[in-house]
């Protein structure tokens, strides 16, 4: 693989595709070539980011599949769901590798996609050769990958937080609960004018729940957790909005099949992400906070047997933009190409 890869982004407009825009342009292998908005067309990104300012000259064009085509070896697809299916057949076709940061590709059984997004897939054939992108489990498939599925960000916290136990074998496959709690940037820049729950006045100091028992990454942690276990795993999950920018916090409560002690499971969770490199386990007297994980791809992962009750709690922490999106994709594009999976995203977390 070439040493400088042209890259364009499609759909960037939104808090993700900043942060890819971030992220892409200080790699030292991506050449970024186009960066797409229909809504920002003709608008220079640096206006519309002002973070960006002197960092690029591109503006922001129409989403044209032939021309990124044309101008690109791999394509990032920021889009709302359900419109990557539409343009990801013409990249295949010419042969782009693809990066989606939607849940277009992500559940793999056609069926359950169109039973938890009320709408039947449009493009089965690539939906078939995807993979999931979540290295700590499918590291070896990215890396052949003509289309990898970037993971939500509260399956990430979630799966990761469990993946051990069932792994192990000690965790039962029915009574897990979920509970995610995450920063308002995880709506996407347009969720705040979609949902008045979004608005500073409605977000800040309040927490709500809301899709209780009915949010679209639950099947998307069942799969990749049955996938772990050998057997099908059902989860009680309830997200949060909680009123900080960015971070994402998980507790999972699972009820194992056999007696053991917080020593032994940490033992287990060290054993599973050994040589990890953005999976950090904390000691025993420690536990993962949103603050130190801001603005990075690690996740910070910490268990706790409640022996009284025969059940682990499984915390861990990331930055939903990070480790739950954009970070996640580049560490997933990195994977793809060859290159160390850690390039360009090898930054301590911001403090404070």
């Amino acid at each position: 693989m070439a040493l400088t890869i042209r890259v364009a982004v499609a759909g960037a407009s939104g808090y993700m595709g900043a942060e890819l825009l971030r992220l892409l342009l200080t790699h030292p292998h991506v050449h970024l070539t186009r960066v797409t908005s229909e809504r920002l067309a003709g608008q220079p990104v640096s206006s519309v980011f002002p973070s960006l300012r002197r960092c690029t000259a591109l503006s922001f064009t129409a989403l044209d599949p032939e021309e990124i085509s044309r101008d690109a070896d791999l394509v990032l697809l920021a889009l709302p769901h359900t419109e990557s299916q539409q343009h990801v057949p013409v990249f295949r076709r010419r042969g782009l590798r693809v990066i989606d940061l939607s849940a277009d590709y992500r559940i793999k059984d056609p069926a359950t996609f169109a039973r938890w997004y009320k709408t039947p897939h449009g493009d089965p054939d690539s939906l078939a050769e995807a993979v999931y992108g979540l290295p700590e489990l499918h590291r070896k498939a990215i890396t052949s990958a003509p289309l990898v599925a970037n993971p939500g960000c509260y399956p990430v916290g979630a799966i990761l937080a469990m993946a051990p136990l069932f792994k192990a074998g000690i965790a039962r496959a029915e009574g897990v609960v979920v509970d995610g709690k995450s920063g308002v940037t995880g709506a996407g820049a347009q969720g705040r004018q979609v949902d008045p729950m979004y608005l500073y006045t409605e977000a800040n100091e309040n927490v709500r729940a809301y899709g209780v028992a009915t949010h679209r990454h639950t099947p998307e942690i069942e799969q990749e957790l049955s996938a772990v276990s050998g057997q099908a795993v059902i989860v009680s999950f309830t997200p949060h909005l909680i009123p900080i920018n960015r971070g994402l916090f998980t507790t999972a409560s699972v009820p194992l099949v056999r007696p053991t002690d917080t020593a032994s499971a940490r033992a287990l969770y060290g054993e599973f992400y050994a040589g990890e490199p953005f999976v950090r386990v904390l000691s025993e007297d420690q536990l993962p906070t949103t603050r130190a994980v801001l603005g990075s791809n690690y996740c910070d992962v910490s268990v706790v047997v409640d022996q009284r009750v025969g059940r682990a709690i499984c915390l861990t922490a990331i930055d939903n933009l990070g480790k739950g999106g954009s970070q996640q994709a580049i560490q997933n594009m990195n994977l793809m190409l060859g290159w160390d999976e850690r390039t360009g995203l090898d930054s301590p977390p911001v403090y404070p």
